[in-house]
């Protein structure tokens, strides 16, 4: 789990380990929550008189969750490449152009597999 490239010491990186580990827990947790929600959601719709508001507003916050889910799946993933990346030894590298991205950002994102500037090409 040798990370010289990006620079960082053993104890940041068993750190960012940990916090990501705690992380997907965390979204796996919540994403089942969401998809339970969201079922329920669908048969209670089912069996209930329809008035054109409620439907609409059903709509409307099935549309949010599944917002939701799916930015919490993109988050998911990257938490899975960040961890691939500290085994790989390349965490803190960019997937995108292999420069460093800042123990800041690292820090407030763990999950970060992008520079902060690159994000904003993305």
């Amino acid at each position: 789990m040798s990370n010289k490239s990006a620079g960082f010491d053993q104890t940041f990186l068993h750190k960012q380990r940990s916090r990501l580990v705690k992380l997907r827990a965390e979204l796996l947790r919540s994403i089942q929550d969401e998809q339970r929600e969201e079922a329920g959601l669908y048969s209670q719709s089912a069996d209930e008189a329809h008035e054109l508001e409620d439907d609409a507003q059903k709509l409307a916050m099935l549309e949010t969750e599944g917002n939701t889910i799916n930015r919490n799946r993109r988050r998911l993933r990257d938490i899975e490449r960040a961890l691939q990346k500290i085994d790989d030894g390349t965490y803190g590298l960019s997937d995108a152009s292999g420069e460093p991205i800042s123990r800041e950002r690292l820090e407030a994102v763990p999950e970060a597999i992008y520079s902060a500037s690159e994000l904003k090409t993305r």
